[in-house]
């Protein structure tokens, strides 16, 4: 009979739909042999200084994930980012609390890893159709991300974790040959050719853009350039600016580059004690106790023909501020690998269609709206995200309100204690938020709690606005060639494009975009 020498975990999940719960996990047991010490084949990247270059606009998921698959086809990645490196870009992030005021080009949304970085680092998506998502988890896992990740049902790096992976993909790029740009933003595409309706009319060399500042962040360090300095970069371009980079489709529609205005879901940031989320999800007094992870939920259901769902839930977690500019209050969630705080928190939002938003209404209260409508889902969350500014002392403190409270149209003359750093006021979010939000989550939240015992209650607050759920645009671009319809040589990608939804899918398209636009550069030599 053999011996059992070692066992690896390869897929691992929690079942806690029934008081009986189960972790169920999938191994591979080792007989008289020894596994290998390798969980995962890792991938090689060569030298890439003396190959033709590629633009990637941003580096968040997309961008990064676009550029280290272009050197593993020849290519050379010149990464530009408009914020800072995850280092100088956590310093700003502190300045929010302490100072209530935000950094237009470093802050949760804008810098080195983008969106993802500060933003909790959640590896799961429902994505099954668009590419490798095993390839993703294992280049994580190459920089730096525990294996864990290859197991886990809902994989996790940890928002406290995953910037020194960034930084690790970073010098990836740079010691195979390419260049990453930090406080330098795109402000325009250098293009060839007259608009016409057909594909083919115009073709795009290269960007122009402004750095920010001093340049004394550019890898590898070559010299510092004077504020405000223009510089060009010339090549194809892999567009992966996130689903906040407003003034680039302010760009896009003022050059009649063709986008579209896309639906979005938008509501509040949902606090529970963490305790409590334990104890509904696990059916028991004690909650997790000493060996489950902090519960997560997934709610979802239909209120006046729109969903209404829970989203980003980010279990033992913090509620952060994610404004990218002055005079707006956004709000999104994050986790430290621990899950270990002790306070769970999900995004509430509503189903938003372009249709909801009247095109007429937008261009008349909104004069700088202009081209037929195309920013009106952008302009919408705009409005939002101001008048959460004005209720909330115009400052970064966030308008809240207990959970049943709102429900009942009652205003919260206290608060619970949050995460939320610079602070709450008590506001009724019942009134000045939009009848058609205030009615679906009203309607929603009184269904989830009777789908969870004890999930709608008091103890719970509601910090708005949340608002940057996906972008409110999409750039369009051809299915087969992911290129631009009207542009060659301009691959929108990401989040910011309107493809994807997360850091995974983010990935996947940015290594889509970079094997089409391999295909583009051999083809056109």
């Amino acid at each position: 009979m053999g011996a059992l020498k070692a066992v690896r975990i390869l897929k691992r999940s929690i079942d806690a739909r029934q008081r009986n719960i189960f972790v169920n996990l999938k191994v591979r047991a080792y007989v008289n042999e020894q596994p290998m010490d390798d969980e995962y084949e890792p991938v090689v990247y060569h030298d890439v200084s003396d190959r033709p270059q590629v633009i990637v606009v941003g580096a968040g998921p997309g961008g990064l994930f676009a550029a280290l698959r272009l050197i593993e086809l020849g290519y050379r990645p010149i990464v530009l980012e408009r914020g800072k490196d995850v280092h100088e870009r956590k310093k700003d992030l502190a300045n929010i609390s302490r100072t209530q005021q935000v950094d237009e080009e470093s802050n949760y949304c804008f810098g080195e890893g983008g969106a993802g970085a500060y933003s909790d680092g959640k590896l799961y998506t429902r994505s099954k159709k668009r590419g490798n998502i095993e390839k993703i988890l294992r280049v994580f896992c190459q920089h730096g991300a525990s294996t864990n990740i290859l197991a886990d049902a809902h994989p996790h790096i940890g928002t406290d974790r995953l910037p020194q992976v960034i930084e690790a993909m970073r010098h990836t790029i740079i010691n195979s040959g390419g260049e990453v740009h930090f406080q330098t933003k795109m402000t325009r595409l250098i293009l060839r050719g007259e608009r016409r309706e057909v594909r083919g009319e115009r073709s795009v060399f290269g960007v122009g853009t402004q750095v920010i500042g001093v340049e004394a962040e550019v890898y590898p360090l070559t010299s510092h350039l004077s504020p405000l300095t223009s510089k060009t970069f010339l090549g194809p371009v892999i567009l992966a600016t996130g689903h906040s980079a407003r003034d680039v489709y302010r760009y896009l529609a003022e050059a009649q580059i063709q986008i579209e205005p896309k639906g979005i879901a938008v509501g509040v940031r949902l606090e529970h004690p963490s305790m409590l989320i334990d104890q509904i999800q696990y059916h028991r007094k004690e909650g997790r106790g000493q060996w489950l992870p902090a519960a997560e939920y997934s709610f979802v259901t239909q209120a006046d023909g729109r969903g209404v769902y829970s989203f980003c839930m980010c279990p033992g977690g913090f509620v952060i501020p994610a404004a990218t500019g002055p005079e707006q209050i956004v709000v999104n969630g994050m986790s430290p690998a621990s899950r270990g705080t002790q306070w769970s928190n999900s995004g509430m939002v509503v189903e938003v269609r372009p249709e909801d938003i009247q095109c007429e209404q937008m261009r008349k209260e909104k004069g700088e709206m202009r081209n037929d409508g195309l920013l009106r889902m952008m302009a919408y969350q705009e409005e939002l995200e101001r008048d959460c500014w004005q209720q909330g002392n115009r400052r970064q403190t966030a308008p809240a309100q207990r959970m049943a409270d709102f429900v009942n149209g009652r205003l919260s003359f206290d608060l619970p204690k949050s995460s939320y750093a610079p602070g709450l006021v008590s506001s009724p979010l019942h009134f000045w938020m939009p009848k058609s939000i205030v009615s679906r989550l009203q309607q929603g939240f009184r269904t989830f709690g009777r789908q969870a015992h004890g999930f709608l209650t008091n103890e719970a607050v509601m910090i708005a606005v949340e608002t940057r759920t996906s972008s409110p645009v999409r750039i369009v671009r051809d299915a087969e060639t992911l290129m631009h319809v009207q542009v060659e040589g301009l691959f929108p990608c990401g989040e910011g494009a309107g493809y994807a939804g997360g850091i995974v899918s983010a990935g996947v398209d940015g290594e889509r975009c970079a094997e089409m636009c391999a295909q583009y550069l051999e083809k056109n030599g």
